[in-house]
Formats: C-alpha cells, structure tokens, sequence
C-alpha cells in the first residue's frame, strides 16, 4: 500500500465525504485578540483574502478600542468572550484555569457579567452568546451560571460527549491545534497538524465522533511563526479549493443559526 503525505491524506478524506454527498464542515477561532497588533493584520490579511469566517476569542479585562475599529471593515469575523482576564487560579499542582472552583461562584460570575458588558460596548451584534474559557477548561459547576447569564455555546478543545449539556448550553470545540504549548510554544508542525484534522474527520465520517460537530481549527495569531502563517494560507486554500470542505460562520457552528 502506497503511503500518502498528509497534505494527500487532507485530499482524500475530503474526496470520501464530497462521494458521500456530504460536506466536511470546519470552523476557525483564533485565541487571545485584544487589540490591533502587527500579527493581528496579519491575520485579517488571511481571513479577508480566503474569505473564510473567523471567529476570534477575546480577552474582556484587556481590550482596546483599537481592536473593534480593525474589525469594522471584516463582516464575516465574530466576536466570542474569552473567560475575564486570562488570569491562572489554579493551585500548586493544578493545570492553568481560570473559570475554575477555586474562587467563590459569585466572584466569576460578577466577573464574567463586567466582561460581556465590555465587549457588548465594542462590538454589540458582531457578540455571540458564547464563552470560550481560558486554556479550555471549565468547571462544569459553572454551567448553570452561564445559562442564566444569557450564554448560549461553550467552546473548549477535543471531540464533544454531547451537543448539549445538561443545562442547555450548547457545545462547540475545535479539535486542531496550530501551537504546541508544551513543545516550546511554537507551531505543531504540518504534519501533526494535519493528522488532528484528518482523524476528527475520519471519526465523524465513519460514525465514531459526533458527526454534526464541525471540525475546529484552532490558531493564535499572537504565537504564529512564519511556517505557522505559511500553513494556516496552505489550509485555508486547500479547503476552500475543495468541493468536499465548507466552513462555517461560528454563529452556524456554535448556535446551530
């Protein structure tokens, strides 16, 4: 048997789901936005030129103005809330939360309220009801709370369990990588990459993964190398070109509108 580059593997998972009558669907967030920087130009360079909806995870506690005058001329990026400040609470020995049981429930819930007021007053219907935790971890303690605060979507990292939580939120993750935060903080690479996308694919082609959650890309304009920038271009062509690919606005992805 022939071996395949993952560039081809991309290729041909895309040709079984296009044989199916099916469309592989992709969504794009991107972490971290808080104000206009040369890496974010970058960014909306990419986003304009493909075409392909972003939605962009932004930091309550430390954005700027500037940020929403650069996304006035971009009507296909969402807004979606990024926890409060980005700020670990974990304990010794924990992994990084902020959205965690470590302070009182009031205490994040009055933050999470200040948070969505100050992105509500940046980029009013450019926000969706969606909250995106820091390092993607939550407590599920915490859910409730987000439902009666008026969040409709959680968005973390890894194949959902289920598309609705108990509580009703809804559950929208990305499952792709650009950065490998343990390996130097630094792009994963195109292969490894590729192989995240190719196996959420896979597992939803062939019924091992919930096929209606479209497959996330995750980036981080501020982290990106150039062979990141280079093969965040190389994808977003790739499955453009593709007649088997078809992104997905987030408000689509997230909210199911």
């Amino acid at each position: 048997m022939v071996s395949m580059s993952p560039w081809q593997r991309l290729s041909a998972e895309l040709d079984q789901w296009q044989a199916l009558g099916r469309a592989a669907t992709l969504w794009w967030r991107d972490d971290d936005a808080v104000t206009a920087t040369p890496a974010l130009e970058k960014l909306l360079g990419l986003q304009r030129h493909h075409g392909v909806p972003l939605a962009l995870a932004t930091i309550p506690a430390q954005v700027q103005e500037a940020l929403a005058c650069k996304l006035e001329h971009h009507p296909q990026i969402a807004v979606l809330q990024h926890g409060y400040a980005h700020e670990n609470h974990a304990g010794e020995g924990e992994r990084a939360i902020e959205l965690g049981a470590q302070r009182p429930r009031e205490v994040v819930v009055e933050e999470l309220q200040k948070g969505w007021r100050n992105l509500r007053a940046l980029f009013a219907h450019r926000l969706l009801p969606v909250m995106v935790p820091p390092w993607n971890r939550i407590s599920p303690g915490l859910y409730p709370d987000l439902y009666g605060l008026g969040y409709r979507a959680l968005s973390c990292f890894s194949p959902r369990s289920h598309a609705e939580l108990d509580c009703g939120l809804l559950q929208s993750n990305c499952h792709a990588d650009l950065i490998d935060w343990r390996g130097g903080r630094r792009f994963r690479g195109e292969d490894p990459t590729l192989e995240q996308i190719c196996d959420h694919l896979q597992a939803r082609r062939q019924g091992r993964a919930d096929a209606t959650e479209a497959t996330g890309i995750l980036s981080h304009h501020l982290a990106h190398d150039d062979d990141c920038w280079r093969f965040l271009d190389t994808l977003l062509d790739r499955c453009n070109r593709h007649p088997g690919a078809r992104w997905l606005e987030a408000d689509e992805a997230c909210l199911g509108q």
